[in-house]
């Protein structure tokens, strides 16, 4: 199965927005209807936030499958909606920790990268048996870094060296090993 990794639109938040259920910006309308036809005509799932989901019906008429809680970003707990310097201000070990050594290390109430990527593989194992060649899903960064770590098996902080920007497109093939066809494509 080929997965597009669509990462949603932006918010334009300078903060640290995890399950925050923020709008996407949709406006650029030539953004999006360059990725409209880039993508295949292939069903779509996406996470359970608003973001996603309204990047999803962006580009549209496919088949929507639903969402799935599983495909969240990754949980900042405490951190939610600050900003990265406000925490570094209070917490600089454990920050940068999180983002330097990511394993098993958590925000205040949060999620560690290895639960959270535990959380998202185990959801793609299970979207992976639909009965489809081709499926489309609008995520979030942590989400398609975690899945471009597992396909190249290397670290999560060799993953965060892959740029991945708004409405861009990640296309890689499963089962494992799963292999990237291309990385950040901006159509």
């Amino acid at each position: 199965m080929n997965i597009w990794w669509v990462r949603h639109g932006p918010t334009h938040r300078k903060t640290m927005v995890g399950w925050s259920d923020v709008d996407a910006d949709l406006s650029d309308h030539d953004a999006v209807s360059r990725l409209d036809k880039f993508l295949p005509q292939a069903p779509i799932f996406t996470s359970d936030l608003v973001r996603t989901i309204q990047t999803g019906d962006a580009i549209a008429p496919r088949t929507r499958l639903g969402e799935n809680a599983k495909l969240r970003e990754i949980h900042f707990g405490d951190w939610e909606l600050r900003a990265f310097n406000e925490i570094e201000a209070e917490s600089p070990e454990l920050i940068r920790a999180f983002w330097e050594q990511p394993g098993d290390i958590a925000p205040p109430n949060g999620e560690s990268w290895n639960a959270f990527a535990e959380r998202i593989n185990g959801a793609v194992d299970q979207l992976i048996k639909q009965p489809h060649e081709d499926l489309i899903i609008v995520a979030h960064f942590g989400v398609i870094v975690s899945q471009i770590a597992r396909a190249l098996d290397v670290s999560p902080y060799q993953a965060f060296a892959h740029k991945i920007d708004n409405l861009s497109v990640t296309k890689i093939t499963y089962p494992t090993p799963a292999k990237p066809a291309f990385i950040n494509h901006i159509a």
